[in-house]
């Protein structure tokens, strides 16, 4: 899942004594606020000063939820804030867990046991077509193997992308196949998948490609496409160890 720059979420209280919504409600921020009707702290929807995004937003959590007693922790059930550091390109969950416990971390996507779902038309490549950034290797069999991968390699080298750099080879192996090896190739991941499925004999791709995004405001912006038994798939990374509470 990508999150838009800033900082997104909202984290439940509950029930509160009057006093400690009071208590609440008067405390001034720059990004959040308590929200009484629904008993929760959210992002305001003011123009932030220029101070630090992470800490400025880590504070104010800390802030508010000591105002609530621990005898009043009970009643939280949780929920967390994402935000994206103004010096460094990562992206930060700041999670509080039912009960009120605060925990902070920093997003290392990964694949691992992640769901697959099939790939339709691109739309579930999250990356505008300039940036993609793509790693990996597919094998396919073409029944012109030299016209395929000449075909694919022509592709990658005539792309007008925002960052022509990277190495992409297609070869052709023994008995029709054709491999292709991706590092760090700036192209659109959709117009590969198309070319490779012009040039595959039904069943026969297989491997990966882990799309990003040269733009690295946004590490959390990537997806990975995997080949299986002719079929295209889409996964999306986990970011944290578990997957994002519902907000």
């Amino acid at each position: 899942m990508y999150y838009e720059e800033g900082c997104h979420g909202r984290v439940v209280v509950g029930p509160l004594p009057e006093v400690t919504r009071a208590r609440l409600a008067a405390l001034p921020g720059e990004w959040l606020e308590y929200d009484a009707p629904s008993g929760a702290i959210v992002v305001r929807h003011i123009q932030p000063t220029s101070s630090p995004s992470l800490p400025t937003i880590a504070h104010e959590l800390v802030r508010m939820m000591a105002e609530i007693s621990v005898e009043q922790h009970e009643a939280i059930l949780g929920g967390e804030f994402h935000v994206h550091t103004d010096d460094s390109p990562h992206l930060v969950r700041l999670k509080v867990a039912r009960g009120g416990g605060v925990r902070i971390d920093w997003a290392h996507p990964h694949f691992a046991a992640t769901r697959k779902r099939p790939y339709t038309d691109g739309r579930e490549i999250p990356i505008d077509s300039v940036f993609c950034r793509l790693n990996g290797k597919v094998r396919l069999t073409a029944t012109d193997p030299g016209r395929a991968a000449h075909a694919l390699q022509q592709l990658a080298d005539t792309y007008e992308g925002l960052y022509p750099e990277g190495d992409f080879r297609a070869l052709t192996d023994a008995g029709g196949s054709v491999r292709v090896e991706m590092k760090d190739v700036n192209l659109d991941a959709r117009l590969l998948v198309a070319e490779l499925g012009r040039h595959a004999v039904p069943g026969t791709l297989a491997g990966s490609v882990d799309v990003s995004s040269f733009d690295e405001r946004h590490p959390d912006e990537q997806v990975r496409l995997v080949f299986q038994e002719g079929q295209v798939w889409v996964q999306e990374p986990y970011l944290f160890d578990e997957p994002a509470v519902s907000s």
